[in-house]
């Protein structure tokens, strides 16, 4: 893979970056013929919609601990890269494991929760100490337009697992054998995750760390709870982040559930439907990061997050397949901007020694938030037939079972954007630009979309002249 753009002058940074890209694109690779079908997976070996919503909850909460542990580790033995590249290889043994697992019997959802546990502890002990290295290999001025060049190539990777790996399981499940499909499958994923494996350990250290017990426990690796009150922005950017999270999961885990079993769709059909929202991130993400550079996160985080809202609460509103193909291209567009700023807002509010600690405390409070979540929406979709009747007005929308979910998830995310995007700051000395300006920069190549953010936008219309 050719990559002619120089992204650092020091040569031995600049080819860590370049290792970095590609061992993206093949992360990504992994997760799109793989991880993207997990839900998929689960629903063929006859687990619930509980079970799905576990599934994607439980596994992230309890890998996120690993981070606990990498962060300490990490500056008890004074290395980073080693652990990083040890996670990823974690994470080819859980795709073993999966596919073997239809052979073991009757036992299988505990096992196939207890290898996706596996495979997500795996980037979880990287996850803290990947963002302290990065945050030390790529310069300030540029990180947006890295990060959007490293997610697009990503992003194309994703986009065209998907698309394989969903025309093999349609086909292995025309030959009534979508079992070895998955097998086949979760095969091109692992392979795809040792080469990543390979590029991470490409990766250059800068900061060479001496062993030091004493730093595990100090400031160095994590910042103490004075330290953290005393961090405002931070602590108000994790809330609502953690917050979006919890809200988002209520019906997130659900999505494929209700695509496979209500309404009945085809694994190619559901890859149409998850490939509609990732064409459109790569369209638009190298807009969002150049956007990110100039007017930094936080104007792109409110126009987002108050776009975010909406998504759930038009999945209630139709349920035809171009309907739904459309819904996914605008939630693309919304959550590749939020994705990129959040991920950005979150380097420029953790820096300096105490970095890998604050983002494994951001990711572990994220990961108990989306458990929190799916543990909600579970509840709501168990006791939706007792608590729709005394709700006026739903009776008359479709896809009743899921209509629970889709609403509170969409009530909750307005909630969570109205109380705490206001509060949100830009660390950085950024160009001034309005709402409507922003909009129209990212939305000038569709029309549709541009109309939908404006709708927002004049809900949002405040008196700040940075809005």
């Amino acid at each position: 893979m050719a990559l002619k753009t120089t992204f650092a002058k020091d040569p031995v940074v600049d080819r860590s970056l370049r290792a970095s890209i590609k061992d993206g694109v093949f992360f990504s690779t992994m997760v799109g013929t793989s991880e993207s079908y997990f839900g998929a997976y689960a629903v063929l070996l006859k687990a619930s919609a509980p079970q799905v919503g576990l599934l994607a909850s439980l596994p992230p909460l309890l890998a996120a601990f690993g981070q606990i542990i990498s962060v300490w580790a990490s500056h008890r033995l004074g290395f980073r890269n080693p652990i990083i590249v040890g996670g990823a290889l974690i994470q080819v043994l859980a795709l073993v494991l999966l596919i073997v697992l239809p052979d073991v019997g009757h036992t299988t959802f505990p096992l196939l929760l207890a290898a996706v546990v596996l495979y997500f502890v795996g980037p979880n002990i990287g996850a803290p100490l990947w963002a302290g290295l990065m945050g030390q290999l790529v310069p300030e001025s540029s990180r947006g337009r890295f990060f959007a060049r490293r997610t697009r190539l990503s992003t194309i990777a994703s986009f065209s697992g998907l698309i394989i790996a969903g025309a093999l399981l349609q086909w292995f499940d025309q030959l009534d054998l979508a079992r070895y499909g998955f097998a086949c499958v979760f095969a091109i994923g692992l392979t795809a995750r040792l080469i990543s494996a390979y590029y991470l350990s490409q990766v250059q250290d800068p900061q060479k760390q001496l062993p030091n017990p004493a730093a595990a426990t100090s400031a160095a690796a994590f910042p103490s709870i004075k330290q953290i009150a005393a961090d405002a922005a931070y602590l108000r950017f994790t809330a609502f982040f953690a917050m979006m999270q919890f809200s988002v999961a209520i019906s997130g885990p659900f999505v494929v559930v209700y695509l496979l079993t209500t309404l009945q769709y085809s694994y190619l059909a559901l890859t149409l439907n998850t490939a509609a929202s990732v064409l459109v991130q790569f369209i638009v993400l190298s807009r969002w990061g150049r956007l990110s550079d100039l007017f930094g996160n936080r104007i792109i985080l409110r126009v987002t997050g108050f776009s975010i809202p909406f998504v759930p609460l038009l999945w209630t509103l139709n349920d035809h397949f171009i309907y739904l193909i459309g819904l996914q291209m605008l939630s693309g567009l919304i959550w590749s901007g939020f994705s990129l700023s959040a991920n950005n807002a979150l380097f420029d509010l953790t820096t300096g020694a105490g970095r890998t600690g604050r983002v494994a405390l951001h990711n572990l409070l994220s990961s108990f938030a989306v458990f929190s979540g799916a543990a909600l929406g579970s509840l709501i979709l168990l006791n939706w037939s007792l608590i729709q009747p005394h709700l006026m007005g739903l009776m008359t929308l479709p896809t009743l079972t899921f209509t629970g979910v889709f609403l509170a998830s969409a009530m909750l995310r307005l909630a969570t954007a109205a109380a705490f995007l206001p509060r949100i700051t830009e660390p950085r000395a950024v160009r001034r630009m309005t709402y409507h300006g922003l909009i129209f920069r990212v939305t000038r190549f569709s029309p549709i979309s541009g109309v939908i953010f404006e709708g927002i936008t004049r809900i949002r219309k405040r008196d700040d002249p940075t809005n």
